[in-house]
């Protein structure tokens, strides 16, 4: 094994979370050293951003490379159910900020956001593997093995965990536990979509709720290109009644609802289909005196609203401004201003999530005739503007959420 090398921070992943939390620190020049198992650009889903996440690129200065890559322009959501069609337009919004937003290939846009970390000076060790940490130190100590498979070894002051689905901390040292959502399973491919339908609008997201069970929905994520982003989300026994095989599955169940049949009826699937399953994720803690876990390296919920990518970008704004005061020994409360600031905004989605697969919040979304001030509030939270406490469908989710599901229950 060769010496061991310093680190201000070491952050495992070159995801959203890590190439964004290393711009940000070392614009205060604080060194940070990314880790990164694979090759870019690969493969991952969470391909439909949300505007808040704009608000994170602005600050990590990526917005303009971001803005210039020709990625799909996104202004809104649509909603879709036994023949009710909503939309929100994420400009029309109660909280101030950018009000639109894009959908993207990730394997392009995150290898284009840790380019520009690279390009500001920050070092990416690709194909490099943390095997061991050891935090019970003062400096905690990662081992890490090459692409050429030697061992190194890392003595980093601080360490931010953005593997994402990886999960490289909480594995290591057992944080894991239990979500307290129901496990699901997402089958989902890219397809060549050839819509002509006149109704269709390539600037929002379409989530369609299956005709015959209201917990079963449909994402389709439209890129620049022609191609979208087709998949469908259910409990695990309903998959049962659906052939083994995830492609046939998917063709199959694009029939069954009306609109998605009308839209797709010209389309190719070219490509294999993905499938994961058990995806929503908790952890026993967020942080320790020496680390911290990012994105959904701590906390997955569902992708039903697209809120990973933000939590994931919210996650690393909140720690890197907590470690940069921390380097200019500065008094930080990570338990006030990291855990609790960034779950009031993962509690905010989670309280929607939930109140979709309940059937309230689908209610909400596709009521035929909605007070504009609320829809407004709730349009917030779509776009992803969770941390405003000034609303109050962040401030007082649960509450706010059955008083109007009640009204529009009526």
């Amino acid at each position: 094994m060769s010496s061991t090398q310093p680190a201000h921070v070491v952050i495992i992943g070159a995801g959203p979370s890590g190439s964004l939390a290393a711009a940000l620190l070392n614009k205060h020049g604080i060194n940070a050293t990314i880790i990164e198992k694979s090759t870019f650009p690969r493969f991952s889903i969470g391909e439909s951003l949300l505007p808040a996440c704009m608000e994170s690129l602005k600050k990590a200065d990526m917005f303009d490379a971001v803005n210039a890559a020709g990625f799909q322009f996104k202004n809104g959501a649509a909603f879709h159910s036994s023949g009710k069609y909503t939309e929100f337009d994420f400009t029309d919004k109660y909280t101030p900020g950018e009000g639109s937003t894009f959908q993207v290939q990730r394997g392009h846009f995150d290898k284009l956001l840790a380019d520009c970390a690279e390009q500001q000076g920050v070092t990416i060790n690709y194909e490099h593997e943390v095997k061991n940490i050891d935090v019970d130190r003062e400096k905690p100590l990662l081992t890490i093995l090459d692409k050429n498979q030697t061992c190194y070894e890392i003595e980093a002051d601080f360490i931010l965990d953005a593997s994402g689905f990886g999960r490289v901390l909480p594995r290591l040292l057992d944080l894991e536990e239990p979500s307290t959502l129901p496990p699901r399973r997402a089958i989902f491919t890219h397809i060549e979509d050839n819509i002509t339908a006149p109704h269709y609008d390539r600037n929002k997201i379409l989530v369609s709720v299956h005709p015959d069970d209201s917990k079963v929905w449909y994402w389709l994520i439209p890129f620049s290109n022609g191609t979208c982003s087709f998949g469908v989300v259910g409990e695990p026994e309903f998959f049962a009644n659906y052939p083994d095989d995830h492609l046939q599955a998917l063709k199959q169940l694009a029939t069954e609802e009306d609109n998605l049949a009308i839209l797709l009826a010209q389309a190719n699937f070219p490509n294999p289909c993905g499938s994961i399953m058990g995806y929503s994720a908790n952890v026993t803690k967020l942080f320790d005196h020496n680390f911290a876990l990012l994105g959904n390296a701590g906390e997955f919920l569902d992708p039903v609203f697209s809120s990973g990518v933000t939590i994931a970008m919210k996650s690393a704004e909140l720690a890197a401004d907590l470690l940069v005061k921390q380097f200019n020994n500065e008094a930080v409360d990570w338990q006030t201003d990291y855990a609790n600031t960034l779950m009031t905004g993962v509690n905010a989605f989670r309280c929607y999530v939930e109140g979709w697969y309940t059937g309230e919040f689908q209610d909400v979304v596709l009521h035929d005739n909605p007070n504009p001030k609320i829809k407004q509030m709730i349009c917030s939270i779509l776009a992803g503007y969770a941390w405003d406490e000034t609303n109050p469908f962040v401030a007082e989710p649960t509450r706010r959420l059955q008083a109007v599901a009640a009204l529009c229950k009526g």
